[in-house]
């Protein structure tokens, strides 16, 4: 496994229950330093792809049996069901909830709620009275992005390279033999590149093109802010896309602006100051004040410390993952997750050690499908 985030210590973990011995060699010095770690470590059942959708209850049954399934107690996993909260103050936003609701529970997934205002001021009082209706799913959660991948990595029993680059990849009549790096050549005849927003630059290393683009995603992080309620959900924005969720005794904020170019990919991820003010001034259209009014107090005090933390997403034209074999024999991708990899990246991962194991997997996500072009989503 090439990467040491999420998904390098998923496929690994599926490789080892596949009976194959897994080595995840990551070019940091450490596991999970990257991306990962900046993810809001949600995971929900509200999805508007049925495929997705199915991927997401699969990685949601591993992590609700966590330490079970991995057979580990080292790393727990901290999940905390306190539900996905999407508020609307739009009569439009409001009829898409509705619609979407009634396709998940033609899905099977009976367990998501409309609920109207003042439904959901009874039950969220710090609601705005803007809001006109929400949608609600009370065993969506959160987790620890950073006990998730080592929980995963250990669960596998997996070998562990760090500070270990891959430079290239050696061919034999065609076919995988080994992964050049730093350290030496691994003797190899199967290897997956699940190294996130830095899948393109190794898979160029094999002459390798994969459709996928980088876009910066930035994560302000608030500890210590007592308005926010402590058992609250993540709460969503519908209309602007700014979310937030408790965390720290505070609150972790995001907000996935669609309107975001790709950017080149890197290890050092830049922050930019402009993107506090965003989403904490009340002034802002994208405040997270707009339909949760605490957040003006909390701006009005203005003694709450923040920081920011960046990392890119991996995004392809249709916003799936790229799942599967590539044009070299023997060498696999997992990638391209698009904001969604914590989601996703359990189950993804199974599908992907199913293609190498079992050639005839039915896989809807292979490098070589038609890419039909998708707006990207605002969480």
């Amino acid at each position: 496994m090439i990467g040491g985030g999420v998904v390098g210590a998923a496929t690994a973990f599926h490789a080892a229950r596949a009976g194959l011995r897994p080595l995840i060699v990551e070019a940091r010095p450490q596991l999970c330093t990257l991306t990962t770690p900046v993810a809001a470590g949600g995971f929900r059942l509200q999805f508007d792809d049925l495929q997705e959708l199915t991927l997401v209850r699969e990685s949601a049954e591993l992590f609700l049996h966590f330490e079970e399934v991995t057979r580990q107690t080292t790393y727990p996993l901290g999940l905390e069901q306190r539900g996905y909260l999407w508020l609307t103050t739009s009569a439009e936003s409001a009829a898409r909830q509705r619609a979407l609701v009634e396709q998940l529970h033609a899905w099977g997934q009976t367990d998501v709620e409309v609920l109207s205002g003042e439904q959901t001021r009874e039950r969220f009082p710090w609601v705005g009275e803007n809001v006109v209706q929400s949608r609600f799913r009370a065993g969506d959660g959160f987790l620890d992005t950073k006990q998730l991948t080592f929980g995963l990595a250990h669960g596998a029993g997996a070998d562990v390279v760090t500070g270990c680059r891959v430079t290239g990849f050696r061919t034999t009549g065609g076919r995988l033999s080994g992964v050049e790096t730093t350290g030496g050549t691994v003797e190899t005849d199967a290897a997956v590149i699940a190294a996130g927003p830095l899948s393109g630059a190794v898979g160029a290393s094999a002459e390798l093109t994969f459709p996928i683009v980088t876009i910066r995603r930035q994560k302000l992080i608030l500890p210590l802010v007592p308005e926010v309620p402590d058992e609250g959900p993540m709460t969503i924005d519908e209309d602007t896309g700014a979310h937030w969720r408790p965390a720290q005794r505070g609150a972790w904020c995001f907000f996935t602006d669609p309107s975001t170019p790709p950017s080149e990919p890197t290890m050092d991820v830049p922050t930019d100051h402009r993107f506090a003010f965003e989403l904490l001034d009340p002034a802002s259209p994208t405040s997270i004040a707009r339909v949760a009014p605490f957040w003006r107090d909390v701006w009005e005090r203005g003694s709450a410390h923040w920081l920011l933390q960046a990392g890119q997403y991996t995004v392809t034209p249709d916003q799936r993952p790229i799942i599967g074999p590539t044009a070299i024999d023997g060498l696999h991708v997992n990638t391209g997750y698009s904001g969604h990899g914590i989601m996703l990246s359990a189950a993804g991962s199974r599908i992907l050690v199913d293609t190498i194991v079992h050639s005839n997997t039915e896989n809807p996500f292979r490098p070589d499908r038609v890419f039909e072009e998708r707006a990207q989503p605002t969480l």
